[in-house]
């Protein structure tokens, strides 16, 4: 069995987001597209681009921080409930 942990504050979808955010600034927004297959090209075209020289995301979070982190967190959360907020 292997246990995998998502990244405290999921990090990893603000990676998700970069990426999103530079493939529109640097090939979706500035341009005019007359048809779906012309955008779609240009996405194509900036990933073909992109995976000439990719670069590894490696998580440099040690695992006792990151249950720390979920520590305090449940224990935020079970503050809140005994105060009566019910969430």
């Amino acid at each position: 069995m292997h246990l995998h942990f998502t990244p405290t504050g999921s990090s990893w979808l603000n990676l998700v987001e970069r990426f999103f955010r530079d493939l529109t600034v640097d090939a979706i927004r500035e341009g005019s597209f007359g048809s779906v297959r012309a955008l779609t090209q240009a996405i194509e075209d900036y990933l073909a681009a992109r995976n000439l020289s990719p670069k590894p995301c490696r998580w440099r979070a040690e695992g006792a921080e990151i249950l720390r982190k979920i520590n305090a967190a449940r224990a935020r959360l079970e503050c809140k409930d005994i105060k009566g907020s019910g969430h």
